[in-house]
């Protein structure tokens, strides 16, 4: 399982990518492994506000259909429009060409709230082992 040490993780399995102001979100490796195949993916269209914490869009897989929750707030600036046709990009690159929203964000100190690459990987360990 990959766990790249300059993202910064959510308790739902996003990861957050910085350049400054703009935050690039998707689902972590951790995620896509955990949903199988990914088959249909709903994503919000640009110009969206997005509140942190709340839904942004849908995944679904051969096992499951889960929520996609913003872990920052702010505007959606761009959006990965190529997922919906190829969505096990997902599977394949999910912290590359796997990006699902870019989000100009409103609150930057919404950052701190998220975990870094150590504190996730402890976060599944302990998740697991319950």
């Amino acid at each position: 399982m990959e766990i790249p040490q300059e993202l910064r993780y959510s308790e739902e399995h996003e990861w957050v990518a910085m350049d400054d102001n703009i935050a690039t979100i998707g689902i972590t490796d951790h995620a896509q492994e955990q949903l199988g195949d990914i088959v249909y993916l709903e994503l919000p269209e640009t110009g969206t506000a997005v509140t942190k914490g709340d839904k942004f869009g849908v995944v679904e897989s051969v096992k499951a259909v889960s929520d996609i929750y913003a872990p920052v707030s702010g505007m959606v600036v761009t959006v990965n429009t190529g997922l919906p046709n190829t969505p096990e990009t997902v599977n394949e690159e999910p912290y590359g060409d796997g990006w699902m929203i870019r989000v100009e964000m409103s609150n930057p100190e919404e950052l701190d709230d998220l975990m870094t690459a150590a504190e996730y990987e402890k976060f599944i360990e302990d998740a697991e082992k319950e």
